[in-house]
């Protein structure tokens, strides 16, 4: 597509950790442009880096060195507060756990990243509602986690990722946890949600069958892509 615009560019991308005065290369100059609307698919074994880079993408650590550019802006040269902002507002996240707080309903989960960005309450929950809806879960609004089972855990936690209406959803073995059906309809509704919002979708994944179902795949090995 000659009218693809990037919304990633990742260039000579590197994340060293230090334990017990060990150096430890987790990224190793990785080169990587994610256009807007893509759904990517990162794959490879346990200790590959996949998390990694996937929490530098979601600006949750920084890299060591190297650069990643958001629509041409090197947000890690940003302070603290103001990346904080750009995460809330641009960037959803689903992990393999769900991280729902047990003592809050689905309703007031989903709430939550719009009321620590300074939304009414009445817009959040309207949102809120909105979402849950979506997701078939409208029944399940005054549940709390707890009351729940693990596809809807999950559901909750994608409507939570999008209620600030991000442009960048990146979701960590969102299947993980889940049986083979149930994992099924997760993958599904991420790839209509890229499809019908445009949401540029990034998911890290062990499931072949979810890999195959975005538009590309890479592969990471010992820090490098191995394949594309």
């Amino acid at each position: 597509m000659h009218d693809r615009v990037i919304v990633i560019r990742i260039s000579n991308l590197n994340k060293t950790f230090v334990k017990d005065g060990t150096r430890i290369d987790v990224l190793k100059d990785l080169n990587m442009d994610i256009g807007k609307g893509d759904s990517l698919a990162v794959v490879g074994v346990s200790g590959s880096g996949k998390s990694t880079l996937i929490h530098i993408l979601g600006t949750l650590d920084r890299p060591t060195s190297g650069t990643i550019l958001f629509e041409d802006q090197n947000v890690f040269l940003w302070p603290e507060t103001k990346l904080a902002v750009f995460r809330n507002e641009k960037i959803g996240f689903v992990f393999q756990f769900n991280n729902l707080l047990p003592e809050f309903s689905s309703l007031e989960n989903v709430m939550m990243p719009a009321l620590i960005h300074g939304l009414g309450r009445h817009e959040a929950a309207r949102r809120a509602e909105l979402l849950l809806k979506d997701m078939g879960l409208h029944d399940r609004r005054t549940h709390k986690p707890g009351e729940l089972s693990g596809g809807e855990q999950q559901r909750v936690a994608v409507a939570r990722a999008l209620i600030m209406e991000p442009e960048l959803l990146l979701a960590d073995e969102p299947t993980g946890n889940l049986d083979t059906e149930t994992g099924a309809r997760i993958g599904d509704l991420l790839v209509k949600l890229n499809k019908t919002k445009g949401i540029t979708l990034v998911v890290v994944t062990h499931n072949a069958m979810l890999a195959k179902q975005m538009s590309r795949c890479i592969g990471l090995q010992d820090g490098k892509i191995v394949s594309e």
